[in-house]
């Protein structure tokens, strides 16, 4: 079994914890945006091949990855909601970051963006009210929020400061060893 990605990536950082919690054996083959469109018919990270099979998007690789380990991904409908939720959020931010650092195309260029922009505060704001005790355990919900956060202050696209609900969420995440291992390099 092989995943594609980037160490950067917080969709492929939250399939390389999975893999870090499965202790399922797997190669990582560090993969960049270029070289990705050459192998996977979506043209995005991560990618993972085991044998036959080819998964295009992080939330089937972790629905495979967790099943193949013997657990049940995603049936709490709450913590699905804040993986969904967190998903969405994310898609935006990496949409603006994407379209500056290819494009030199920012928000204030783009009514698209700015839609995106005011969907990510917008989304923080709602999330700031999230009860994070409601479901156990570092969920994949969780997973999917806190990689998001990382890699939005990772590159300077979010700012947790007026958010203390997230900010504290987010530093308790920290302290777990395997959120620590896959963190992006600085």
């Amino acid at each position: 079994m092989k995943i594609y990605g980037s160490f950067t990536s917080p969709f492929v950082r939250h399939c390389r914890i999975v893999l870090l919690q499965t202790a399922l054996p797997c190669e990582f083959v560090e993969t960049d945006i270029q070289q990705i469109g050459k192998i996977s018919p979506t043209q995005k990270l991560p990618l993972l091949i085991d044998g036959d099979l080819m998964l295009t998007d992080s939330s089937s690789i972790l629905k495979y990855l967790r099943e193949k380990s013997g657990a049940v991904f995603m049936s709490d409908l709450y913590d699905f909601e804040l993986f969904n939720m967190s998903n969405t959020l994310m898609d935006a931010s990496v949409n603006l970051y994407v379209m500056d650092l290819m494009d030199n195309i920012t928000p204030e260029k783009s009514k698209y963006l700015q839609r995106q922009q005011s969907r990510i505060l917008s989304g923080l704001e709602a999330l700031n009210e999230y009860d994070f005790e409601a479901c156990e355990g570092l969920t994949d919900g969780k997973l999917r929020l806190a990689c998001f956060l990382d890699w939005g202050i990772y590159r300077d696209m979010i700012n947790l400061k007026q958010l203390n609900n997230l900010s504290r969420f987010l530093d308790s995440v920290r302290e777990d060893i395997n959120f620590i291992k896959t963190c992006p390099p600085m």
